[in-house]
């Protein structure tokens, strides 16, 4: 695969991934090893047909490919097996609807997503962090995956709903997340409806883990609705039950999509943000030298221990690299969908109406013509002057051109937040004695992460930390249950 813009004459090669199987095609590759099958399809072509099951499908490979199709939506449309199944949980929202709806919601949401609005949350990011944090101890163990999603299910809970979910609700809905996205997943690669009919174990938790998320969100919004007038709050759901009324003198949008839209942006922001924190943890533990310039830039940043403020964040370099760096590593949405919506070509190759043409972040960032050792972990490549030019289409995180992520501002500064508050008092470290689990194919992030805390300093917090009946130094091992890590979200390029 190259990473250079293709000539007027460009040849583009076209071709087929070997290994189709009768009923599933490539889903037990995608499944079992869906890194080394990405990385194996450059070699067949620029554009290359796979299987979804029975489903034919197209993966461009070519970053010049990819940006013809996010540059054009209308043709290149959210749809395929992934995006029908997302419909069917999230509704028609922000991240799901068709080319038509997308305009009109947007600009419905976008003023709740403009930096000056995301500068306004910094603070009520920098307490729910150093909440998080102050309950860890020196010598426990802690599973970074799941306090992370912990974590970001109450900051979007809280931008979303003003007050935070109740502890035993985040929980449940930190479970019902993972669950949803992997068995989202599976019925994308093999997207054959009658497997999934099945009354298995795997089945019921699925559909039981779909059916809480809607409860969550709908009691959410009733109780909004019971409220009175010390309930008029200055929150996003604020603003769709506004436009409900059409308050601001535009079409009112229904309860349905209300619905949709909230539980969309807590399936993304939760989800999505979360897989980066715990990835960007894992990366540093794992590189000691870019570690100890996070803690000398934190710790002569945030001198005073305190969570980083709007005045802190800019000043923050190294550790937004950090960030960066970790979104090209593993980014969290690693496999999306479009769907044609008229005969069309790409490639040079026709493809008929209603063809689904997939894109991989992961290929694309780890593609050496355009990142010099893609598998290493370099955050110095981001660094204001140094970092190199990089072709349309071929760094995409939160995706491009009218359907990139509406909260890709929320979710870094977020990450921001956290990464800097928690290298400023702690190191992570690996257990050396806890084997390293292969990560699932619904992520690439770390599955059932679990690091010893290190305080690096004792810093002073803004409420006293909780009385702990242990001894200092005592290791706390929480169960790890063997269930995959949620991940893959592929809402995130709404």
């Amino acid at each position: 695969m190259s990473g250079s813009l293709p000539g007027p004459a460009r040849d583009w090669t076209v071709g087929t991934a070997p290994g189709i199987f009768p009923f599933i095609g490539h889903g037990i590759d995608l499944v079992r090893r869906p890194l080394a099958f990405l990385h194996s399809l450059p070699g067949h072509g620029d554009l290359v047909e796979i299987r979804l099951g029975p489903q034919r499908a197209w993966m461009a490979c070519h970053p010049d490919l990819v940006h013809q199709m996010l540059r054009d939506p209308r043709t290149f449309d959210k749809g395929g097996p992934l995006y029908d199944r997302l419909r069917m949980l999230l509704g028609d929202g922000v991240g799901t609807c068709r080319h038509q709806d997308h305009r009109r919601q947007r600009r419905l949401l976008q003023p709740e997503f403009r930096k000056a609005r995301v500068a306004d949350q910094v603070s009520l990011m920098g307490e729910e962090v150093e909440s998080v944090c102050r309950a860890w101890r020196p010598g426990q163990v802690v599973d970074i995956s799941a306090t992370m999603l912990d974590l970001s299910t109450r900051v979007v809970s809280r931008v979303l709903f003003s007050d935070s979910l109740d502890t035993a609700t985040a929980a449940e809905m930190r479970r019902c997340l993972a669950t949803v996205v992997r068995g989202m997943f599976v019925r994308t690669v093999m997207p054959v409806d009658a497997l999934f009919r099945v009354p298995t174990p795997a089945n019921r938790r699925y559909r039981h883990a779909s059916d809480r998320l809607r409860a969550i969100v709908d009691a959410a919004i009733a109780q909004r609705r019971r409220g009175t007038a010390h309930d008029d709050r200055d929150d996003l759901l604020a603003t769709l039950l506004a436009a409900t009324r059409a308050d601001g003198g535009g079409t009112a949008i229904t309860d349905q999509e209300v619905h949709g839209q909230v539980l969309t942006l807590m399936f993304a922001g939760a989800e999505s943000t979360a897989l980066c924190l715990s990835s960007a943890l894992e990366l540093l533990g794992r590189h000691p030298e870019e570690e100890r310039r996070l803690h000398s830039e934190v710790d002569a940043v945030l001198a005073s221990g305190q969570p980083p403020g709007p005045d802190e964040l800019p000043r923050l370099v190294h550790t937004r690299c950090v960030l960066t760096e970790t979104l090209r590593h593993r980014p969290p949405g690693w496999l999306f969908t479009r769907v044609t919506t008229q005969e069309t070509e790409l490639a040079g190759h026709p493809l008929p109406q209603g063809s689904t043409v997939m894109f991989s972040p992961y290929l694309l960032h780890h593609d050496p013509a355009v990142f010099p050792d893609p598998d290493r972990f370099l955050p110095d490549r981001w660094l204001p002057g140094q970092a190199v030019a990089v072709p349309p289409g071929a760094m995409i995180p939160f995706g491009a051109g009218s359907r990139k992520c509406i909260g890709e501002t929320l979710a870094l500064t977020e990450a921001t937040v956290a990464v800097a508050f928690i290298a400023r008092h702690w190191r992570l470290r690996h257990l050396p004695d806890y084997t390293e689990r292969l990560r699932p194919a619904a992520s690439l992030g770390p599955r059932g992460l679990v690091m010893v805390s290190e305080p690096r300093t004792r810093p002073p917090m803004s409420t006293p930390p909780p009385a702990d009946s242990r001894a200092p130094g005592t290791t706390v091992v929480p169960v790890v249950h063997n269930s995959r890590t949620a991940g893959g979200n592929d809402v995130r390029d709404a």
